[in-house]
């Protein structure tokens, strides 16, 4: 039997979240997602209430026990209700830092995860690629091997965290004659010499295009200590990585809901409440199915997770169950506010511009559904 309930513990990670993003977050929401800024008072508060240390374990100076994944969801959906892009920086840290405690050597572990867990260092996870989208056999960002270490060429786009990171977790082709057997993960110093970052315009604030020019990165940050094995390690990376990121679309829709239900039962139309009609009843009903839809897939895919059962096809199919919820729920938003809800200083427009950027993010819904059936298959 499913047993979605949380300890003590994580009930209380959860509580400091939502503490933090009622008191410091939600007032300075709509100047950080209009300025694009880095939100780094936040990032140092977040740091300060040992926020970072919840996806870290306690060996490497976290405080995640055995449940990383569960605490990081909890922390993540709290903040992407009161503000998307501010909450980015630590989703975004975490699907950095999920390679290296997956498949990083207890060199690098110690080298790079205390400083992370303390908030001094920000990860950004570099798949995406403008001609390969998320399918890493597409991948044509290369590392060649040269002596004690690789030459890396290439360029990464919509990359979370992108100008804001200190490390690059870099998926690149070590082989380049070999689809998916031929993919390594690297960790990447962004301030290494032909290394460069660009916002992207137009889209969540801090989605990025990371270009390597002959970059230079050392032997011994090759995740996995073997070449060509990215693959394996990358697999495994996502199925923790991607609930998180379902989480963080999960609180958007939750923020959706709230504002759509508040806004019914306050603004008055001929004579009462437009929250009295039938119409606007109806939009409110489909937010409310996609929300659920979206939250208990990806509570299911996290049960599973925790308690070590197979979860690669719940994995997938939350992502792409959320993906199509997150959009559908802004829709359904938008339909209940009608023209106030286009206005960027109400609110709503942050978490509809996070839903398209996400939408296709580390995979859209067909490309999830497929590896779903993939999974089923055997």
């Amino acid at each position: 039997m499913m047993d979605y309930g949380f300890t003590e513990e994580q009930r209380a990670i959860q509580d400091l979240a939502r503490d933090i993003a009622e008191r410091e977050i939600r007032p300075v929401a709509a100047e950080y997602d209009r300025s694009g800024e880095c939100p780094w008072p936040i990032v140092r508060t977040l740091a300060g209430a040992d926020l970072f240390r919840t996806f870290v374990p306690e060996e490497y100076d976290g405080i995640a026990g055995g449940t990383p994944t569960t605490n990081l969801v909890l922390v993540t959906e709290e903040l992407s209700k009161a503000c998307g892009g501010i909450a980015l920086a630590l989703a975004g840290t975490a699907l950095g830092t999920m390679p290296i405690l997956i498949s990083g050597s207890e060199e690098l572990k110690r080298r790079f995860l205390p400083d992370i867990a303390a908030g001094k260092r920000l990860a950004a996870f570099a798949l995406t690629e403008p001609d390969a989208g998320s399918d890493a056999g597409g991948i044509r960002t290369t590392a060649i091997r040269d002596g004690d270490h690789y030459v890396l060429n290439g360029s990464k786009t919509f990359i979370s965290n992108g100008q804001l990171c200190d490390l690059v977790i870099v998926v690149a082709r070590t082989d380049p004659s070999a689809g998916y057997q031929g993919i390594s993960l690297l960790v990447v110093d962004k301030q290494t010499k032909g290394v460069s970052a660009r916002n992207l315009p137009g889209l969540l604030s801090w989605q990025a295009e990371v270009a390597f020019d002959g970059v230079e990165v050392a032997g011994s940050a090759l995740l996995g200590g073997r070449e060509n094995t990215g693959w394996a390690a990358l697999t495994r990376a996502m199925e923790r990585a991607l609930p998180v990121l379902c989480a963080y679309q999960v609180g958007s829709c939750q923020a959706a809901f709230e504002m759509s239900v508040e806004y019914s039962n306050t603004r008055i139309q001929f004579g009462g409440p437009i929250g009295r009609f039938q119409r606007v009843q109806d939009h409110i009903v489909r937010l409310v199915n996609h929300l659920d839809a979206a939250r208990w897939a990806t509570y299911e895919a996290l049960w599973k997770l925790d308690t070590g059962r197979p979860a690669a096809d719940s994995v997938h199919l939350a992502k792409a169950v959320t993906a199509e919820a997150h959009m559908e729920a802004c829709n359904a938003a938008h339909e209940v506010h009608a023209g106030i809800g286009s206005s960027h200083e109400y609110g709503l427009t942050p978490h509809t511009q996070l839903s398209r950027t996400l939408f296709n993010y580390l995979g859209d819904p067909k490309w999830h559904k497929r590896r779903m059936a993939d999974v089923l298959q055997w």
